[in-house]
């Protein structure tokens, strides 16, 4: 019996136990109780989503809105520019983030506002998502919000008064630069809004991966409309053209009966409104 215990115990299962304890611990576990241990009132707070979400949304415009200003002085950049002969003009920077600060203050601050008489604090899991729980949860959001906004973006361009009313707006620029993300109708705005909230919650995320998502969806929405074609652009990268980029989005406001998908390109493909040029 004593041999038995002892051979046991040199077993590799049981000499491995901690770690295998351990590799069983989500590598986001850390981050996870740092946030929820010091800033859970943060995390839970339904004026979060609308801080994230300006922030990046801010940080991502002044990044390539650095990168147009320094174009008219540093000749490298403008190889990477789309429209390279089609400087970005101050005065359309000013009435895109005029707009943009106008739809925040008057429609988004106060929705976010209101929700705390309605909405509870959300709950904070205990446990961090696993790496693959959270990559495969900001694929899935993303897969979602791109099959939603295809088909809101196509009707609204397909019905006339549709495309007057809330669209049109979006159009008046040919040529995109960052601050054109934003330079949109409330109904838009509100649209996307919902959409990015809601399917992390749809497809039963951790809170992490929502928050995840939302940084990762407004920053690719940016660069989108950057007027840029870099080298390591997501485009340029994933294979078969399965994602639009900058180019495609360009290409639709050129030709705005084609592209209409957000991101990738599978329902252009499927519903004959793909183009490359």
């Amino acid at each position: 019996l004593k041999i038995s215990n002892k051979m046991a115990s040199l077993c590799p299962i049981t000499l491995l136990g901690p770690y295998l304890d351990y590799m069983k611990e989500s590598l986001l576990q850390p981050l996870w109780t740092y946030l929820r241990t010091n800033h859970q009132e943060v995390l839970r707070s339904p004026l979060f989503p609308v801080i994230i979400s300006v922030s990046t949304y801010f940080m991502a415009c002044l990044l390539y809105m650095t990168l147009d200003s320094l174009s008219l002085v540093v000749p490298g950049i403008n190889s990477y520019r789309i429209h390279p002969d089609q400087p970005v003009k101050l005065q359309s920077i000013l009435k895109a983030i005029w707009l943009t600060v106008y739809n925040h203050v008057v429609f988004v601050f106060p929705a976010a506002a209101a929700q705390w008489y309605w909405r509870p604090p959300l709950p904070l899991e205990e446990k961090a998502p696993t790496v693959l729980e959270f990559t495969m949860g900001i694929l899935g959001c993303t897969l979602l919000f791109d099959f939603q906004y295809y088909f809101w973006h196509m009707i609204h361009h397909k019905i006339q008064w549709l495309y007057v009313t809330f669209h049109a707006i979006h159009h008046e620029y040919f040529q995109p630069f960052c601050w054109v993300t934003q330079y949109m109708s409330a109904w838009e705005l509100v649209s996307v809004g919902f959409w990015t909230t809601i399917d992390p919650i749809i497809l039963q995320c951790h809170i992490l991966t929502g928050y995840a998502f939302m940084v990762f969806n407004i920053w690719i929405s940016v660069d989108d409309h950057s007027g840029y074609d870099f080298p390591w652009s997501l485009h340029n990268w994933i294979p078969f053209g399965l994602w639009g980029g900058s180019v495609k989005h360009d290409t639709h406001h050129q030709k705005p009966m084609t592209n209409f998908e957000p991101f990738f390109s599978h329902w252009d493909w499927l519903c004959g409104t793909h183009s490359d040029h």
